[in-house]
């Protein structure tokens, strides 16, 4: 995949860093989010790897933060054939309507879950539709599955999981039409620190899980047939059930 531009939000830590790492070492320029700066990860890219790998500073809540992430891009390379919605957040998993719902944190997981990749595909758009694949990919979740809801509270990242699902059906018929198309992909429970520390009862590690999602990615990226609708998979390949 030389030659391809990538960028991958949220890339401070765990998936997002394991994706800006397996697309590099396949080829690809990568403008890594960076949201965190107390985590240095980003400050430690394997050597072989540095000149493929760019961070940048990137709040995908905040529209001037995403605007000035294309400005960047633009400048430096013109076009954009991928762009993977990565970042997100979640807590508040004990919240039950017989007790305590935290509504201001559930506005943040819209504003981050939800809106923010919408934010970040809208900002980048115009290079999209210069780059070969114009590809959006939006990381989401079995959580986000209407027909196969289980769980018991987990109210605001459910529920902003799934309307990312519905965006990516939205943004995918967008981009049908300059070319281009969307993916929902489900990485699976891994072992990151999403809910805050590190899950170590996760099944999986980051690693694994975005060198699927890599593979998949490349492979969608190549085929050329043209889908009504995006595909929605986990990690391994395998379909999910909006």
């Amino acid at each position: 995949m030389k030659g391809k531009v990538a960028c991958v939000t949220g890339a401070d830590r765990g998936l997002g860093y394991e994706l800006a790492i397996a697309l590099a070492r396949k080829g690809y320029v990568v403008f890594a989010g960076r949201y965190m700066t107390e985590w240095t990860a980003l400050d430690h890219i394997p050597a072989e790897l540095s000149s493929l790998i760019t961070p940048i500073l990137l709040d995908i809540s905040n529209e001037d933060s995403a605007l000035r992430a294309a400005s960047t891009i633009e400048d430096q390379y013109g076009k954009l054939d991928l762009l993977v919605n990565n970042a997100g957040i979640a807590g508040n998993h004990d919240s039950s309507v017989f007790g305590g719902i935290d509504y201001e944190l559930i506005r943040r997981m819209y504003e981050v879950n939800t809106l923010g990749p919408l934010r970040m595909t809208q900002a980048l758009s115009g290079l999209l539709v210069q780059g070969d694949d114009k590809l959006v990919v939006n990381i989401s979740s079995e959580a986000g599955q209407i027909n196969q809801t289980w769980r018991e509270g987990w109210y605001g990242y459910c529920m902003s999981k799934a309307a990312l699902n519905v965006q990516t059906n939205i943004v995918h018929n967008e981009l049908r039409s300059r070319g281009g198309k969307a993916i929902a992909i489900h990485p699976g429970w891994m072992k990151t620190y999403m809910g805050g520390k590190r899950n170590e009862n996760a099944a999986i590690e980051a690693e694994e899980a975005a060198s699927g999602i890599v593979d998949i990615i490349i492979r969608y990226a190549l085929e050329e047939n043209e889908t009504a609708h995006p595909p929605f998979v986990d990690y391994a390949g395998s379909e999910m059930h909006w």
